[in-house]
């Protein structure tokens, strides 16, 4: 058998292969009770017992090919022009009903509109009038609020796609019951879907709820525990916790675990002729011991074994420019020009002067410059163009005292 998937669904279908070889994802063509349909195969060729399997079954006609795919897109603009007509239709008829989705069969013989409405509704005149429109059969079919949740699908409160729009074959059987069994809120905004129905997820978890239930004490049951004997006030199933009124202390409730109490009266009632047996054994819970690995030190940001105890500034002036030269900013006063010689006492970089000898390790004395000229024996070009830039604020003359402009 192969597994198929129709448009819109997301029930399983078993279908005969006769035959072909069939891998999940293929697009096929089936054979069904309202004709030929275009549908995805979920499953390929596998065995199903004879139990899951409704007779007659429906053959494979064959793989879809490329011109399936393009009436199935011609079908899809097809069903839009038919809701909107619809939806006219409605609206000149005065029906109290709501279109919902429209569906187009694979050959288009047939179109499918599905609605919502609150009772009976008499659509015999718009069948006729969209039968005149689309030349074909023409079918009505109402549907629930959680149908119509399902066809156009959303997300729920966990933030997720509907349950029933993603994987569930059918909708379960959900009840207030359930809620309670939980511990939920019974606020009907809360436990309620976005049809307005409860929410399908409450059936999930349901079974194992009814079984801690069978394994958890009553509420106000009388049990013994090993600070004494108590009254049930409250527990928690998923973790198995109870909380324990005791008759040495009622003011303050202590939590125990399920196994580290015993029932000796399950729910309310009298504790007389009852036996108070000895204090069970406290629950200790074992833990691994985790195995830590070892911490990992980081290298030092600096290379020279001598600098470890050194300031900051000495590792940064160390490392700066990558050239062994001390580099420092200028903090005003003028600088000295090329060939000004270096005062006494200087700092080089803690390198030696370069020599000139050739490596004869002979200093020279440093070259002499010529005296600068004073600024009036300058010429006037070079005076201008040695002029420090205007840096904003009001200027003076330069021969009086009276600002300029």
């Amino acid at each position: 058998m192969i597994s198929v998937r129709f448009r819109g669904g997301s029930k399983n279908y078993y279908f005969d292969p006769r035959g072909t070889q069939v891998r999940m994802g293929d697009q096929v063509i089936v054979q069904t009770a309202q004709g030929l349909e275009f549908a995805t195969c979920t499953q390929g060729n596998h065995e199903v017992e004879d139990e899951s399997i409704v007779k007659p079954l429906s053959p494979l006609v064959r793989m879809a090919t490329e011109n399936d795919r393009r009436v199935v897109e011609y079908n899809r603009k097809k069903e839009s022009e038919a809701f909107d007509i619809c939806e006219r239709k409605i609206a000149d008829h005065g029906l109290e009903m709501k279109l919902v989705n429209v569906a187009a069969s694979f050959d288009s013989n047939k179109i499918v509109f599905y609605f919502t409405a609150d009772g009976r509704v008499d659509f015999r005149e718009l069948v006729r009038d969209l039968a005149s429109v689309f030349r074909a059969r023409i079918e009505l079919r109402q549907i629930g609020v959680r149908d119509e949740a399902k066809m156009i699908g959303g997300l729920g409160i966990c933030g997720r796609p509907f349950c029933c729009s993603q994987f569930l074959d059918g909708f379960l059987p959900v009840s207030i019951k359930m809620a309670k069994t939980q511990n939920l809120s019974l606020n009907p905004t809360k436990i309620s879907g976005t049809c307005g129905r409860l929410m399908c997820c409450l059936k999930y978890e349901q079974n194992v709820y009814e079984d801690a239930v069978k394994r958890m004490p009553k509420v106000e049951s009388f049990v013994q525990t090993p600070d004494g004997p108590g009254n049930v006030k409250g527990v928690d199933l998923l973790r198995e916790l109870v909380k324990v009124s005791l008759d040495s202390g009622p003011e303050t409730l202590k939590t125990y675990h399920n196994c580290e109490i015993k029932v000796l009266r399950n729910g309310k009632g009298s504790r007389e002729g009852i036996e108070i047996p000895e204090r069970p054994a406290r629950y200790v819970e074992e833990h691994e011991e985790e195995e830590l690995a070892p911490p990992v030190f980081a290298a030092p940001f600096y290379m020279n074994s001598d600098l470890e105890e050194a300031p900051r500034r000495e590792k940064i002036g160390l490392d700066g420019g990558g050239d062994g030269k001390n580099r420092r900013r200028h903090r005003g006063g003028r600088r000295r020009g090329p060939g000004t010689p270096r005062p006494e006492g200087a700092s080089n970089g803690g390198q030696a002067a370069p020599t000139r000898s050739g490596g004869s390790g002979k200093k020279e004395p440093p070259r002499q410059q010529p005296p600068r000229p004073k600024d009036g024996e300058r010429p006037a070009a070079e005076n201008k163009q040695r002029r420090r830039p205007y840096r904003g604020g009001r200027r003076w003359n330069k021969g009086g005292d009276q600002p300029k402009g």
